[in-house]
């Protein structure tokens, strides 16, 4: 049995059409049987039906080759491939009918041609039916019982059509590579039945004893529409099965990749977080950007360049994307003329800190908006190199802050930092200088100065997150500095939304506070990471606390005591209320710096002395996690 069916399976073209004749010309002398309900045939009947038979072979295989159905592999073969023997069969009894009528042969009638079609394509449709699950029945057979220490035990999360294209993907291209061993499914109305037999064993409080009783190795989350809340807590039930998870992504991305199988992606923090969409006011961002001269700082970066990204979906007249990383500027430039080639982007190589540059930028392009993101901000190597961050952060945000005033900028947003809020490090102290220079200089400028303040960018250079995926995938250690160290944390399209959005709301001086929801404990995510990796905490992998880095904060805020907050008309975005300082006191503060960066003869506590007297809440982080921790 099993030759024959790989024989069947891979039967030549002619053998297939040799089965499709014998079945044409049988069909005919059934259908007679059938009607005469008698096997004794007259012989002018069994004549007409035989020479009527034949004439039918010709024209249908004829046909048939026309609509390449021999072309077909009966084990992968689906419906629209049985629509198209019909269809074919239907076309061929038109023909055999047209030739009849036309030579006035004396064979069978024209409602006996028609019912004998529809029992050759019945008959055609069906064989194949059967042989196509007889050898897809074989195949599971034999990799049942197979031992094939490659193959990994999989469970699908989801009913829907998307798993049962999955499904069809494994069958057809990864034999061997996976044995489903069920389906998760909350709609109790599908548990217990099956998809291409595989059944629906239970809803998500099933995953866990499913996953155990079945020693299930990955898991697929092939759910792409829904809540983001119950996300979260099937992924949360996921990491307690030791199995590695997939999930698929959004329907966006399916449409771009059909392949589900290449769709199916880890489990990012972002499925983790559970966090609603932003939804925004795109009249208002529209109304500031479209057909204007906007200018982002920065842009090379992982927040200017997403700003450039959602920038461009507005319609500017010009987009101006100014940096000193050329590699970077020259890959957002190509991806943008790529994507918009209707919207014209210039990319400029230069750096904030070159006065003369910026000068010549600004009376050149005379731009409508800016965007500064433009800085150094990594924590640890500003520690080590702080008059770099002095002259890049502050000077240099003073340079564009200076040319926005002496162009008549409409709007200049500062991408500020939750590292600027009672700052422990010089990067974060540097950060809350340039909030001071732009809440200052707006009292007295036609421009209206803002800043917009969030916590840890997922994805951005130098993120937690890809540091542990690529520690993962080496095997450990996951490093973390401290067990009881947390952050807050946003998805780089969620903060350049917001940016572009809380621009719409400025009138000048405000420091915009955006929603972060609650800070995440690092240590729990490095082990929420490593489950859903398929691995087991400290067993598989080991995570190694590796102690404060210079300048880190156990805890980062998004708010200072002394400032206030406000509502906006976006449940996201919060004011800050600007601190009193003078024009005098500031420049007074610039010249300190400037001063301090033209030698390079400073200890490092001498460096930070200085900050200290220029930014007053700026404090060594040993006392402020002493008393955060008190």
């Amino acid at each position: 049995m099993k030759k024959l069916l790989n024989k069947m399976s891979t039967f030549s073209k002619i053998g297939i059409a040799l089965i499709d004749s014998i079945i044409i010309f049988l069909s005919y002398f059934i259908l007679e049987i059938f009607i005469r309900n008698n096997f004794l045939l007259p012989n002018e009947i069994v004549r007409q039906t035989l020479y009527n038979a034949i004439i039918a072979i010709i024209v249908y295989e004829i046909v048939f080759c026309c609509f390449k159905v021999y072309y077909n592999i009966i084990r992968y073969e689906n419906g629209k491939d049985y629509l198209k023997y019909f269809f074919a069969s239907a076309i061929s009894c038109t023909i055999l009918c047209c030739i009849i009528e036309i030579f006035n042969l004396n064979l069978l009638s024209v409602m006996h041609n028609i019912a004998t079609a529809l029992l050759i394509s019945m008959f055609l449709i069906t064989y194949r039916v059967i042989v196509r699950m007889l050898l897809i029945y074989e195949d599971r057979e034999n990799k049942d019982n197979k031992n094939n220490s490659q193959e990994k035990k999989l469970l699908i999360i989801g009913a829907g059509s998307a798993t049962r294209n999955i499904i069809r993907s494994i069958e057809t291209n990864l034999k061997g590579s996976y044995n489903i061993v069920g389906l998760i499914d909350d709609d109790k109305r599908k548990i217990g039945r099956t998809i291409s037999d595989i059944k629906v064993l239970g809803d998500r409080n099933d995953i866990v004893s499913i996953c155990k009783d079945k020693a299930v190795d990955i898991i697929f989350f092939s759910i792409s529409k829904i809540d983001n809340k119950d996300r979260k807590e099937i992924l949360e039930i996921c990491q307690n099965t030791g199995a590695r998870v997939r999930i698929l992504p959004s329907t966006e991305d399916i449409i771009k990749n059909k392949n589900l199988i290449e769709n199916l992606r880890d489990v990012e923090i972002e499925d983790i977080l559970g966090r609603d969409p932003i939804k925004l006011d795109n009249n208002n961002i529209e109304e500031l950007i479209s057909d204007k001269v906007i200018l982002v700082t920065g842009g090379g970066g992982s927040i200017g360049s997403e700003l450039c990204r959602q920038i461009v979906k507005y319609n500017p007249k010009k987009l101006v994307v100014f940096d000193i990383y050329e590699n970077n500027l020259y890959n957002i430039e190509m991806e943008l003329k790529q994507n918009f080639p209707n919207i014209k982007v210039d990319a400029i190589v230069g750096s904030v800190r070159d006065r003369n540059k910026i000068e010549n930028l600004f009376k050149t392009y005379k731009p409508y908006l800016v965007f500064h993101a433009a800085a150094h901000k990594h924590v640890p190597l500003m520690e080590v190199s702080p008059l770099e961050a002095i002259k890049n952060n502050v000077l240099g945000t003073y340079n564009v802050v200076k040319a926005c005033d002496k162009y008549n900028v409409k709007r200049f947003v500062l991408i500020s930092t939750d590292k600027a809020v009672n700052p422990t490090n010089i990067m974060g102290a540097t950060k809350r200088m340039c909030e001071m220079i732009i809440q200052t200089i707006d009292k007295a400028s036609k421009t209206e100065f803002v800043a917009v303040r969030f916590g840890n960018v997922l994805g951005s250079n130098g993120s937690v997150v890809p540091l542990f995926k690529k520690q993962i995938a080496n095997g450990g250690p996951v490093t973390v500095t401290h067990k009881d160290i947390t952050r807050f944390f946003m998805t780089i399209p969620e903060a350049a939304q917001l940016v572009l959005q809380a621009i719409t709301y400025a009138k000048g001086g405000e420091i915009f506070v955006l929603d972060m929801g609650e800070p995440v404990k690092i240590y729990d995510l490095a082990e929420s990471m490593i489950r859903l990796s398929g691995f087991e905490p400290n067993v598989d992998i080991p995570i190694k606390i590796t102690g404060l880095r210079p300048g880190e904060k156990l805890y980062e805020e998004l708010l200072m005591s002394e400032e206030g907050l406000q509502a906006t008309k976006h449940n996201k975005i919060f004011v800050a209320e600007p601190l009193d300082l003078t024009i005098d006191e500031l420049e007074e503060k610039i010249k300190v710096l400037s001063d301090l960066v033209k030698s390079e003869n400073h200890t490092l506590q001498e460096i930070k002395d200085t900050m200290k007297e220029v930014v007053p809440t700026y404090e060594e982080p040993d006392k402020f996690n002493k008393r955060k921790i008190s």
